[in-house]
């Protein structure tokens, strides 16, 4: 059985228990976020909710870490920019 999401409009399939980052890894995406000052590519980096490499937003919440959140049956997953709320900087993360 499998979890079905979505990531930036695109479905994509999970197994049950998996984090978003690592459906998003055996999907072969590797970045989802863009670090705030210079807009550099960010995915998995530490994977184990330490550093904000993996934000993103889940269901309209920002600054979710990919690598801690179990993907659940019908999540909309996006990419994260800046803060995620519709900034261009701000939120966590280095740069």
């Amino acid at each position: 059985m499998s979890v079905d999401f979505s990531f930036d409009g695109r479905p994509l399939t999970a197994q049950p228990g998996q984090t978003v980052g690592a459906a998003l890894l055996a999907e072969g995406i590797r970045s989802w976020r863009t670090t705030r000052f210079s807009g550099r590519p960010r995915g998995l980096f530490c994977g184990i909710g330490v550093c904000f490499d993996c934000l993103v937003t889940v269901n309209g919440e920002p600054n979710v870490r990919a690598c801690l959140a179990v993907v659940a049956e019908g999540d909309v997953v996006r990419t994260q920019v800046g803060d995620g709320r519709g900034g261009e900087r701000g939120g966590e993360g280095n740069d």
